[in-house]
């Protein structure tokens, strides 16, 4: 395989930034400095990006399970210093990649992984992995209006796929609140809040509770745990 291929499945760079990267004497295999993006590499070999080793797709692909609290961003570094969903990383070696985000005030389930490939494609709706989140809001939804988000709907020029929603059926049709569950096959910038926003309904709390065969389960705000290699290697085998 192509060295700039190589390191663009890394999650490093694109393919293009990678051939820069190689050109400009930053990527190294085996120790040496190549500065060609004609050269080939195997799964052996030892490549290394401004002195730090990238990952490789023979090394063991890891996915953690994170619960975000509300009130945490989801970037490495924050310019305004706010806490960052790698503060909670005990792990501060190697590659660590978030799958998708959650905003600021969203909080529950975040996938992360060392392999940019799989981190890739985990976002990608080709790859038909499903979002699942409780959200409370302000107002009501018609019966019109989840019909309508069922097949789909385009609201300010963006075009929005399917969107499941469920009503909990025990809450007070009195209350100025209710809970529902919303699955979602794309993951779009803030996509919940602002279908519920284009249908006069404000959400004042939202959790994601699964992303495809992923779930939040018991997790506490905070707490991080490794998926068993059993189930990784299943979703791998069933969805790449």
């Amino acid at each position: 395989m192509r060295l700039a291929k190589k390191i663009a499945e890394s999650g490093v760079a694109s393919r293009r930034e990678a051939e820069k990267l190689i050109e400009s004497g930053r990527v190294s295999v085996n120790g040496i400095v190549v500065n060609t993006p004609v050269f080939f590499v195997d799964e052996s070999s030892e490549i290394r990006v401004d002195g730090t080793l990238i990952h490789r797709k023979s090394d063991e692909i890891i996915i953690w399970k994170f619960y975000k609290p509300r009130g945490v961003i989801t970037t490495k570094k924050d310019p305004q210093n706010r806490r960052t969903v790698f503060d909670f990383f005990p792990e501060k070696n190697g590659r660590i990649l978030y799958v998708g985000r959650l905003d600021y005030n969203s909080e529950g389930l975040l996938l992360f992984t060392n392999d940019g490939n799989v981190a890739r494609k985990m976002e990608l709706p080709s790859t038909g992995l499903k979002r699942t989140y409780r959200a409370r809001i302000s107002g009501k939804l018609s019966d019109d209006s989840l019909e309508k988000l069922k097949n789909g709907i385009t609201v300010n020029e963006i075009k929005y796929g399917p969107v499941e929603v469920t009503m909990d059926p025990n809450d007070n049709a009195k209350s100025a609140n209710r809970w529902i569950t919303v699955t979602i096959s794309e993951g779009k910038n803030r996509e919940v809040r602002k279908l519920m926003e284009h249908f006069g309904c404000r959400v004042n709390r939202l959790v994601r509770i699964a992303y495809g065969p992923f779930q939040l389960g018991t997790l506490s705000p905070g707490q991080i745990v490794r998926v068993p290699d059993k189930e990784i290697k299943h979703f791998l085998k069933t969805h790449f």
